[in-house]
């Protein structure tokens, strides 16, 4: 037996506790026909719940409860909220939310620099023994004084440095990818450079302060293989990617703004390294970048919506579909990616052995249907696909923390 699956029998037996003698031999019956699985709850170290500041995009509850349905047990939120949690009194007022209404484990990101701005560093100090590490993820810190200053820091308190790779100046107020969809439909793009510049940079600072370091959401071919050589230089660096930069390519962009998010969806050749990136160990885990917006602000086309698209409903049945079924990876790599590698990196102290677990139904296609979503979200690229994964039971911390009661009976 697999490594991560190793304690799935376990899990099949502690599925008692939380269904009725009906829906457990359901679920039994299930899994003996290959048709469900139980597998550890998945980790994402990087998602957007909008509160304090944004509830009319998603709430605390809202996001957690979107997660549970999804199979996660535990979530890292982004700091780009309102207030910005930049130090003890701004952080409070996350982690009072969070306390108020989620239902799975939620660990904040604090700021690197005041209100993201990045002139001035934040305290990171005063916040550090409540977050996960620290990051101005939505804008890239493009003072390399600061960043080395930021490293040193985070390097003293035991912390990440987790950063959004953007050069504003090379974007040049591109928004999607500067590809043949851009240059067909007359859309201003985003050029691969503006993205791994940044992380090119950051490498060579990560390296000399020795600093640990992860680099959120990468799309890019000469990514992977920036981060390729640094981790053979030794360098402290890992990475995440997410499902739709591993799954569409910008041949696949609709004049919708469900496809626009940042960093863009990429070409077919960018896609391909990210694949191979997840193959070879290059790429650590796949995170979601959920990031709920309103109807309204999503109904604006590829060059007026915002970026970012709701994910954690859809990133297993996706993956296990696009991936797993395809033979393009196997489970359990895909189990390393969104369960045991997330938590390893960011210190959680259950990576060796997940207690959490979550119950799929994967004998079955359907569409995806954003109006079963949990979250308020709904723009999402993979809307109508058709896929192969229902979560029926979600049971995180002890808690069943997602159960699909229609479904069980």
């Amino acid at each position: 037996m697999s490594e991560v699956l190793k304690n799935r029998v376990r899990d099949i037996e502690r599925i008692r506790e939380f269904v009725s003698p009906g829906e457990f031999e359901k679920i039994e019956s299930g899994i003996a026909a290959g048709n469900i699985i139980t597998v550890p709850s998945f980790a994402d170290v990087h998602v957007h719940f909008r509160e304090p500041g944004f509830f009319y995009k998603e709430t605390m509850e809202t996001g957690t409860a979107a997660a549970a349905r999804g199979g996660y047990s535990v979530v890292m939120t982004m700091p780009n909220l309102s207030p910005v949690p930049d130090d003890r009194e701004h952080l409070q007022e996350e982690l009072d939310a969070i306390k108020r209404g989620a239902k799975i484990r939620v660990i904040p990101y604090g700021a690197i620099t005041v209100v993201e701005k990045g002139e001035k560093l934040a305290d990171l100090e005063g916040m550090a023994k409540d977050v996960c590490a620290f990051s101005d993820d939505g804008v890239g810190l493009n003072d390399e004084a600061l960043m080395i200053e930021a490293m040193e820091r985070a390097k003293k308190l035991g912390k990440l440095i987790v950063a959004h790779c953007e050069d504003l100046e090379l974007r040049a107020g591109g928004y999607i990818h500067a590809g043949e969809y851009a240059k067909a439909h007359g859309h201003k793009g985003i050029s691969s450079e503006s993205e791994w510049k940044p992380i090119e940079r950051d490498l060579r600072l990560a390296e000399k302060t020795n600093c640990n370091y992860h680099v959120c959401h990468i799309s890019t071919k000469e990514s992977v293989q920036l981060i390729r050589e640094a981790k053979k230089k030794g360098v402290k660096v890992t990475c995440e990617t997410a499902p739709h930069y591993l799954v569409l390519n910008d041949s696949m962009l609709e004049e919708d703004g469900r496809f626009k998010m940042n960093p863009p969806i990429r070409s077919e050749e960018d896609r391909k390294a990210l694949i191979e990136g997840l193959k070879d160990g290059t790429i650590d885990c796949i995170a979601t970048d959920h990031a709920p917006h309103s109807a309204e602000e999503k109904s604006k086309g590829l060059a007026g919506s915002a970026m970012g698209v709701v994910g954690l409903e859809t990133a297993f049945p996706v993956l296990y579909t696009e991936l797993v079924e395809k033979d393009v990876i196997d489970l359990e790599k895909l189990l390393q990616l969104m369960c045991v590698n997330p938590r390893k990196r960011f210190g959680l102290e259950d990576a060796e052995d997940i207690r959490d677990f979550a119950v799929w139904e994967i004998g079955k296609e359907y569409e995806i249907d954003p109006e079963e979503f949990q979250t308020k979200g709904r723009a999402t690229p993979f809307a109508g696909r058709k896929v192969k994964g229902r979560c029926l039971l979600n049971v995180a911390s002890g808690k069943a923390a997602w159960k699909d009661e229609t479904r069980l009976k």
